[in-house]
């Protein structure tokens, strides 16, 4: 199992726009060859933004490789960002994880 996550700061303020266009957004994830799961996920709040994190679970690392040179992958970034950059306090950060015990 490979997870993928990726962090996002998002402004203060801005956390239910931000939801509501995960919420409406389509992830073409749905049939992608090892995909298993998509979770977003809300932190901690500080100062200036609220931590947001996505969270997929892949059956192995090179499925998750696989979907980034997709064309799924491809759609489903074609607009990200976008009109939206006043969300983010910065890039999103990416997290990889090998799964080396499972209960």
């Amino acid at each position: 199992m490979f997870i993928a996550m990726n962090r996002f700061r998002i402004a203060k303020g801005s956390e239910e726009e931000f939801e509501r266009i995960w919420r409406e957004r389509d992830t073409h994830l749905s049939g992608v060859p090892g995909f298993r799961d998509f979770r977003l996920l809300r932190g901690p709040e500080r100062e200036d933004h609220t931590l947001y994190a996505t969270h997929t679970m892949w059956e192995t690392q090179q499925a998750f490789h696989d979907w980034t040179k997709s064309e799924a992958f491809r759609a489903a970034h074609r607009n990200a960002g976008g009109g939206n950059k006043a969300l983010y306090l910065g890039p999103p950060e990416f997290e990889g994880f090998e799964t080396v015990v499972e209960i």
